[in-house]
């Protein structure tokens, strides 16, 4: 990890988009098995820098991380097209779509995703987090738009692009975003 990089994930004001998320996605990747090496390297890089820079009052976060690996990635040793396939998994990110035929692009949407399907406890605390992040937005403003977001997730026909995670997660993520939006709108968590 570069200082800029360490420093970047040490900002107090993160409460999710932390460095424990960031341990979080690599140990998920290290418990996939069918990655050659130079996979396994692109996948942790675009998983070190894909929230490198998190502001939640702006939208262009994910560009300005992968803007940041563009720069920090060479001084490391990586060849420019190992750079390139690092920015653009990093800003599969943003959207969370992966086009048909990229499994490393699934696996990276999936396991930045997965955390929707964790057990409703840890769940619970990644919403706790996020509404920590998003403290500049009043309350009815944070409910409507959240519970837009989380929507958007919960009518996807496809949560998580890659089939292993898909199967692990979707069924616990749809409950957990069900359970969030009730909330949000007034009903029973």
């Amino acid at each position: 990890m570069t200082p800029s990089l360490r420093a970047a994930y040490a900002d107090p004001r993160r409460r999710y988009h932390s460095l424990a998320h960031i341990e979080d996605c690599l140990a998920r990747l290290a418990a996939v098995t069918d990655l050659s090496e130079r996979h396994r390297s692109l996948l942790t890089a675009a998983l070190w820098w894909h929230d490198a820079v998190y502001d939640p009052t702006r939208s262009d976060n994910e560009a300005l991380s992968a803007e940041m690996a563009g720069r920090d990635l060479p001084t490391l040793g990586y060849a420019p097209e190992d750079v390139a396939e690092v920015e653009r998994l990093i800003l599969l990110t943003q959207g969370h779509q992966v086009p048909a035929g990229d499994p490393l692009g699934a696996l990276m949407v999936s396991i930045d995703l997965s955390i929707l399907g964790a057990e409703a406890q840890a769940y619970d605390a990644y919403a706790h987090a996020i509404r920590e992040e998003y403290a500049h937005v009043p309350e009815e403003a944070y409910r409507l738009g959240r519970a837009r977001v989380l929507q958007y997730f919960l009518d996807a026909p496809t949560l998580f692009p890659d089939p292993d995670f898909a199967a692990r997660f979707d069924a616990a993520a749809r409950g957990n975003l069900a359970r969030e939006i009730a909330s949000l709108s007034g009903g029973a968590a």
